[in-house]
């Protein structure tokens, strides 16, 4: 009988163990599916609400009770004007009350400027609701990366471009090659004086181990239709055709590269600038790269007083895989920044 007791207890518990089993399996499937379903979604920060809370803490520090006072006394005297000027002009237009809007967007590129996708969605909801009286401020960092990618990244902003809306692109670090070629397209780019803007160039490396692999008695076959479907290749022995082929290829990519820029930023001396050097931010003014020297910071406290600063930005909800990932890389990054520091290595 206790036997039979005991054995009763052991299989409860085995069922409430795989009943549990099953409830976890089924809410990570659910959630699974209700992520795959909804990638990412818009995020709206009232930023120059931001930029008066920051002035009004630092204002209230630095004074004395009795000026505290004053000065709330103040603003509420402000506050009673304002609300009688509101109601005095109800009748008039709505728009002459209204502040113009600046919508703020972030691009942090990578090589295969990715973030596209989620640019692209942040352009959309801008023109939704833009109209021209308004700004759109993007702080852009990049490097640059691959042509298509950046391409397209490009023609993202250009459709804010092409509605009239005034479009502005700050620089506070780099925009080099496919960075620039998104800056070029802004009615102003301002930069900060070491920012590194330019490299209106085309580069490509491919590494190549026939001989190792003639070495060691490996054959490698490559089958193809079309004269150059492929020319350079990294296992196959390469000829001077097929150099001269890519090399061509990279000028026509150049060629367009210099095409777009010239389109956007008329005034240029393409020929003095798209040689692939870059240059830091006082340089690239005097050759007209860029039009002001300004950081993004200076821009947009400054266009506080006048726009409404709205932050605009599409969060896509990433899965454990890529969080670990993420934190790796920020991990080898900091490894190798203390390792430049230590060594003092700097760029040239």
């Amino acid at each position: 009988m206790e036997f039979l007791y005991e054995y009763g207890l052991f299989l409860a518990k085995v069922v409430t163990f795989v009943l549990a089993v099953v409830v976890i399996v089924a809410v990570g499937a659910g959630a699974a599916m209700k992520q795959k379903g909804r990638k990412g979604e818009l995020e709206i920060e009232d930023l120059s609400e931001h930029f008066e809370d920051v002035e009004l803490e630092v204002t209230h520090a630095l004074l004395t009770k009795d000026e505290l006072k004053e000065k709330e006394k103040q603003d509420k005297k402000a506050e009673k004007d304002k609300a009688k000027a509101a109601k005095a002009n109800k009748g008039s237009d709505e728009a002459a009350k209204t502040k113009p809007r600046m919508f703020v967007l972030d691009f942090n590129g990578s090589i295969d400027a990715k973030e596209v996708s989620g640019l692209r969605e942040e352009v959309s909801a801008v023109l939704a609701v833009a109209k021209p009286e308004d700004e759109v401020f993007v702080k852009l960092e990049s490097g640059g990366g691959m042509v298509h990618g950046y391409g397209l990244a490009s023609s993202q902003l250009d459709r804010i471009r092409q509605r009239d809306i005034p479009l502005t692109i700050s620089v506070d670090k780099v925009a080099a090659s496919g960075g620039y070629m998104m800056a070029c397209v802004a009615n102003k780019i301002i930069a900060a004086p070491f920012a590194i803007l330019g490299s209106i160039g085309v580069i490509a490396q491919v590494p190549n181990f026939n001989k190792l692999l003639k070495k060691n008695d490996i054959d490698f076959e490559q089958l193809t239709a079309g004269e150059f479907k492929r020319t350079l290749t990294m296992f196959g022995e390469n000829t001077d055709k097929g150099r001269e082929k890519f090399v061509e290829e990279l000028e026509e990519t150049h060629q367009l590269f210099k095409d777009f820029v010239s389109e956007h930023r008329p005034s240029l001396d393409i020929a003095k600038v798209a040689t692939g050097e870059h240059w830091f931010g006082t340089k690239a003014k005097a050759l007209g790269l860029v039009d002001d020297i300004q950081t993004s910071d200076d821009y947009l406290f400054a266009a506080a007083k006048t726009h409404k600063i709205v932050g605009l930005k599409y969060a896509t909800k990433k899965g454990l895989a890529e969080k670990l990932s993420k934190a790796a890389s920020i991990s080898a990054d900091s490894f190798i920044s203390r390792l430049i520091q230590r060594n003092r290595i700097f760029p040239s």
